[in-house]
């Protein structure tokens, strides 16, 4: 089945509040020539964070259900502009329902270009009522 596509917009102050709340206050998530400096396009959103912004719409998708595992690899960064913002779409569709648990194989992009590779959630989720 596939899931409706989610699309988030992060500006360069959710970088701010997300390194406030997580304590990640690496200065390529803030500062342009900090960035440049050791070889980014910019500053780039925290991983972690677009990670969050997955696990977002995973829940929004399934509400109620368990999360057994969920992981990715961090291939491409999140440029993230001074102005504005930069858009991350969240596609998402189930691969398989076994023993309970149903596999979710994810795409998470900006621009066109894949920002996580092989994105995946493990899901317990309730049985309909």
């Amino acid at each position: 089945m596939t899931l409706p596509t989610r699309t988030f917009t992060i500006t360069r102050a959710d970088l701010v509040r997300y390194a406030e709340a997580s304590g990640d206050h690496n200065p390529i998530h803030r500062d342009d020539a900090v960035a440049a400096s050791v070889g980014l396009p910019g500053v780039i959103a925290h991983g972690m964070y677009t990670m969050a912004l997955v696990a977002g719409a995973v829940s929004d998708w399934f509400p109620g259900a368990e999360v057994v595992s969920f992981g990715c690899k961090f291939t491409h960064p999140v440029v993230v502009p001074p102005e504005g913002g930069v858009q991350v779409e969240v596609a998402g569709e189930t691969k398989a329902t076994e023993d309970g648990l149903t596999t979710v194989a994810l795409t998470v992009t900006c621009g066109g270009q894949k920002v996580l590779g092989m994105p995946k959630a493990v899901l317990r989720v309730p049985a309909d009522d």
